[in-house]
């Protein structure tokens, strides 16, 4: 017997048919109806999200390069919402793209949502909508080229490598390497994930700029991340120590580096004891000292409601309280930035540590320190913001002696790619850090 050919018809997608010679209109993958007047014509192409890459054409999976298997419908369904990034893809939708010649029950679907979930934990990338459908919430980037691009970077960026190093009281510690150039150091602060800030729309362009002139060297602190969770102490002493251990293990002699919030006293901190290790110190939102020092009864109180509010909140995913933190840090956020900024809560720790590092916070005090920094200091700060008021740093500029201070425009904790004050803020590192490259140039 001849061997049977399948209809041309099925290698087309499945918002359209071609049927007795003519085109029928079918419900488009988001709800919608697709015009009848063109027959869409199957475009090949690889979508990057996070440190994914999906390949249409060979039906593959890549993450940083390694294969994840998806038979069947897993796959389909992926390729569904990563197609749709952004928008709600309603159930019938699914039924009609991805189970189009069969009859199912919804439970197929959650099965497959379910399954995907697993696999790209544990960054939330599916957001269900109830009684609707889903969508997928992750910033994609569709290449139809042909040349291959690594998984988890862009070519603007390349890709970072993490590693491992344990302190000296055996604490496990994540640091991830980006970049060439002289080493620039960030020193940690409250919530970070390597990870999962690589791809955040909050900190990507500050590591894809940053490292096109620098060998930028990140890490998670203790309690946070890829970094050790459960941990027997955690201060300021220790934060400082495990900078320390960072920079041994990375074997850096001289550096640039950066403190943004808290980072801010761990770095003077560390500048004070290792001045000949450090050759620019650029603090960014920082303070010297937490409310137990300088904080009014009324604020200390609000402090430890929020805190409380952190035990009982952190990572319900509750809008409400989300936008406590989303208000306070970036009062102008996008709905992007939002569940960047919801998921970056839920994945960097756990609600107890998330509380004892801001009880951690309100004892800081290095205020002592700043008139004993002998090396060129940057100090920037947001001139409207309110997680950490402006006065902070200024007050921090008049301690040490020869400080530079910028004021930035902007009422958000960390400025976005889309705010005059970051072309502001790298002009003032290219005349700060003395980049050869303009600032922002591709």
């Amino acid at each position: 017997m001849p061997k049977k050919v399948p209809h041309p018809n099925r290698f087309l997608p499945k918002i359209a048919r071609v049927s007795a010679g003519k085109i029928t209109t079918q419900v488009g993958t988001c709800g919608f109806p697709v015009p009848t007047n063109a027959v869409p014509i199957p475009t090949m192409a690889k979508y990057l999200f996070g440190s994914y890459v999906l390949d249409v054409d060979e039906r593959r999976l890549l993450r940083d390069n390694e294969e994840i298997r998806l038979r069947g419908k897993l796959f389909d369904t992926l390729r569904v919402l990563v197609e749709n990034a952004g928008k709600l893809v309603r159930k019938d939708a699914f039924m009609e793209s991805v189970w189009p010649d069969s009859v199912v029950e919804d439970n197929n679907l959650d099965y497959c949502i379910s399954q995907l979930r697993k696999l790209l934990h544990p960054v939330k990338y599916i957001e269900t909508v109830p009684r609707h459908g889903y969508r997928f919430v992750a910033r994609v980037e569709r290449t139809d080229a042909p040349t291959q691009i690594s998984a988890g970077s862009t070519p603007s960026r390349g890709r970072q490598e993490i590693r491992y190093c344990m302190t000296s009281d055996n604490v496990r510690l994540a640091y991830a390497s980006i970049g060439a150039g002289l080493p620039l150091v960030k020193a940690s602060n409250w919530l970070t994930h390597l990870d999962h800030e690589w791809e955040s729309p909050i900190w990507r362009h500050w590591w894809g700029e940053l490292g096109r002139h620098h060998r930028v060297i990140r890490y998670d602190e203790r309690g946070n991340g890829m970094s050790q969770r459960e941990v027997p102490h955690v201060s300021f002493e220790t934060w400082v120590q495990d900078l320390e251990t960072v920079v041994d293990v990375v074997g850096l002699r001289r550096f640039a580096l950066l403190g943004i919030s808290r980072g801010g006293p761990i770095a003077i901190a560390y500048t004070v004891r290792h001045p000949e290790r450090v050759s620019h110190l650029v603090l960014y939102g920082a303070f010297a000292a937490g409310l137990n020092s300088i904080g009014t009864a009324e604020d200390i109180n609000a402090r430890r409601a929020l805190i409380d509010l952190t035990r009982l909140g952190w990572g319900l995913h509750n809008p409400a309280f989300c936008r406590v933190f989303t208000c306070r840090f970036i009062p102008n956020a996008t709905p992007e930035h939002e569940q960047w900024f919801d998921d970056l809560q839920r994945i960097s720790t756990s609600p107890e540590n998330a509380a004892r590092l801001m009880e951690t916070d309100d004892e800081i005090d290095v205020r002592g320190l700043l008139p004993l920094v002998r090396v060129p200091t940057l100090v920037v700060h947001c001139d409207r913001e309110k997680a950490v008021p402006a006065e902070c740093g200024r007050q921090i500029a008049a301690a040490i002696p020869g400080a530079r201070y910028v004021s930035l425009p902007s009422a958000n904790h960390l400025i976005l790619e889309e705010e005059p004050a970051w072309r502001i803020f790298l002009e003032e590192l290219n005349n700060f850090l003395e980049w050869r490259a303009v600032p922002g140039a591709s």
